[in-house]
């Protein structure tokens, strides 16, 4: 019980760290094309490690584990899409 109590501590400095990352670059305005990429990666690991972790769902069957994963894949994935889709000028 104290190790998975461990693991879990460890999980949510994790998640802190990359929270407090993904804040500093909006506050600071750092915000590149290269670093939204950075962002959303940050963002489906800090998914996954709910899902895995906060969820229950890293000793249950695949299909299971991998349903929340895939939906947040597709939810990134059109977000960059969105983001780095070229605005056309109009006159």
């Amino acid at each position: 019980m104290i190790n998975i109590k461990r693991t879990l501590e460890y999980i949510w400095i994790v998640l802190i760290i990359l929270t407090i990352f993904a804040y500093l670059l909006g506050y600071l305005k750092l915000i590149s094309t290269s670093l939204v990429g950075i962002l959303l990666l940050t963002t489906l690991i800090k998914g996954a490690l709910v899902s895995d972790y906060f969820m229950g769902l890293k000793d249950v069957s695949g299909k299971y584990r991998f349903i929340p994963i895939i939906w947040l894949s597709v939810i990134i994935i059109l977000v960059g899409i969105a983001y780095y889709m070229p605005i056309p000028m109009t006159q």
